[in-house]
């Protein structure tokens, strides 16, 4: 039987004029910025205090993911579904896809199969501009640092050997992960070594996604940390004055965009900090907004709930004052048979043991959920090679932990295949049973937090950190920041800070290598191991696979 792939079956839906979804949100299409026939923005002025009191947050996470990733955000667009199949008013939020893995080897952000955000090439290319006007602002405060280092009169005397800020573009390119900037005489600036990030990385897209308003946005962008002076006074963006220029060139990004699904239901997608090397959600004002217009919104956090989630729970929950009602925990059969032991060309070859040796990494994960006062629900997502033995036995397991576990058919179903998901999504908010709580309070040390992310939820036996690392700490308790929350920067490929410790793994600790400071967003970042904030291409990266046609058709996407 052949599969129709993603972009056959969002080209073949039908869409409604997103003036008609914004009718049912109850929004006056006058009060909606249209962009073309299928998206628009929406304006801040839409949230509603008391209303967001009375909706219900759920986050749809993942166990430890495989190099392509298990459907979350797949499940998230068909969780939305099934609940509006049930006769619930839902709407799902998501985060805008990076340009770097559509091209690499993730794909989009979109959904698959038959749940699906739509217009899918839209919203997996340039959407709206936001990632374009991200850019640009971040670009425009390295321009005028650096103009500040050439300038005579205006000199800040900063220390150019301090600058910590870096420029960034949205494509994986390793080749710009360090660079010299300003050679070729006087004219062309002050040689200095600088690099890029990719924009998801970014701290200026973790400053949209942060903020609650357009005041507080240029207060954010007027903290970030620039470098110190040559008499070791620290700088910030707000001395070059550059939090209003910045702004505006941010003031449309900062509205959520309004699109659909493929059974027409509204959808949010707004923001897109990957969650290895940022917070990995998406904005705040989106989900505040979605909670003012629905009374169930289903939001996703990146990666596994090592980090996505808690960093989900822990910083976003806390900063905007949000307070999930479920989690629901994405599981596949082919990411089980992968912590079993099973090599990549094995993913798809049923093996019952291999999944009963990878069942501990689910398990970690529903432990985790649990610390944050909250019982999961688990999704398993649903692939063709999957035997009826191998997802008994996962649902058995997770029945033993007293975890409900049903089988996800959102790619092949759509919201039919999440009827059953929706209804237990609605049932467990109903009982009451959760009482969301974060794993730590802010104002402990920082290095008490990393201590206990690193113990708690991904199992260490403690921490070690470099002399970097030490020495950056000192930097941190110098500019007063010791009771921001912190971001850790980890692989997404292990519990642990090695990729190759699949599985749940045991008697290790974990190395931070150093910190990084993102004052405007409001949080630290520890990185640790290897991680780096501009990934590369993988040695056949998709866009080998893309074609379009003299008629503007595209083919390939995903």
């Amino acid at each position: 039987m052949k599969y129709l792939s993603d972009i056959e079956i969002a080209q073949q839906a039908h869409l409604l004029p997103i003036t008609k979804i914004a009718e049912r949100l109850g929004i006056d299409p006058e009060d909606i910025e249209m962009y073309g026939k299928y998206k628009a923005k929406l304006p801040l002025t839409l949230r509603d205090e008391k209303k967001m009191a009375q909706s219900h947050l759920v986050l749809v996470t993942a166990i430890t993911p495989t190099p392509a990733g298990e459907g979350k955000t797949t499940v998230s667009i068909g969780l939305n579904e099934g609940l509006n199949k049930i006769g619930k008013k839902s709407i799902v939020v998501l985060r805008e896809p990076s340009l770097g893995p559509v091209f690499g080897i993730k794909g989009g952000a979109a959904g698959g199969g038959y749940s699906q955000v739509v217009p899918m090439e839209d919203i997996n290319l340039h959407f709206t501009g936001d990632f374009s006007a991200i850019e640009k602002a971040n670009n425009l405060l390295s321009a005028l640092i650096d103009n500040n280092l050439q300038s005579k009169s205006q000199n800040l005397g900063i220390d150019a050997r301090t600058v910590a800020w870096k420029r960034v573009m949205d494509m994986n390119d390793r080749s710009l992960r360090n660079i010299v900037i300003g050679l070729g005489g006087t004219a062309n600036g002050v040689p200095r070594q600088d690099g890029f990030n990719i924009t998801p990385a970014s701290e200026v897209m973790a400053i949209l996604c942060m903020s609650e308003d357009f005041e507080d946005l240029k207060r954010r962008l007027g903290n970030i940390f620039i470098g110190f002076t040559f008499d070791k006074k620290p700088i910030y963006a707000r001395d070059l004055k550059a939090e209003n220029a910045m702004a505006i060139l941010l003031k449309d990004a900062i509205k959520p965009n309004l699109v659909q699904t493929l059974e027409n239901n509204p959808a949010l997608i707004h923001g897109g900090p990957f969650a290895n090397i940022a917070q990995g959600t998406n904005t705040i004002i989106a989900t505040k907004i979605g909670l003012s217009l629905a009374d169930y919104v289903v939001t996703e956090a990146g990666f596994g709930a090592d980090l996505g989630a808690e960093k989900f729970m822990d910083i976003k929950c806390v900063s905007g004052k949000l307070k999930p009602s479920i989690v629901v925990i994405v599981a596949t059969i082919r990411a089980l048979r992968h912590h079993g032991g099973a090599r990549a060309e094995e993913y798809n070859t049923p093996d019952l043991d291999k999944v009963k040796k990878g069942i501990d990494n689910l398990m970690k994960h529903i432990e985790n959920i649990k610390k944050f006062g909250i019982r999961p629900v688990v999704a398993i997502n649903r692939f063709p090679a999957d035997t009826e033995n191998e997802t008994q036995y996962v649902i058995k397991k997770c029945k033993e932990v007293g975890v409900s576990a049903i089988v996800a058919e959102e790619w092949a179903k759509g919201g039919e295949g999440m009827r059953n998901i929706a209804q237990v999504v609605v049932d467990e908010i109903a009982n009451g049973h959760n009482d969301f709580k974060p794993l730590y309070e802010w104002k402990i040390p920082i290095i008490e937090k990393i201590e206990k992310i690193a113990m708690e939820i991904y199992g260490a036996d403690g921490v070690d950190f470099s002399q970097k690392a030490l020495n950056d700490l000192k930097t941190v308790t110098k500019l007063g920041l010791d009771h921001l929350p912190v971001c850790m920067a980890k692989t997404q490929k292990s519990l642990s800070d090695n990729e190759k410790a699949v599985g749940r793994p045991k008697d290790f600790r974990i190395t931070v290598r150093e910190f990084e400071y993102s004052v405007g967003a409001g949080f630290i970042i520890p990185i640790l191991g290897d991680m780096m904030r501009m990934p590369g291409l993988p040695p056949v990266p998709a866009s080998e696979g893309m074609f379009i046609d003299q008629d503007g058709k595209i083919s390939g996407l995903s």
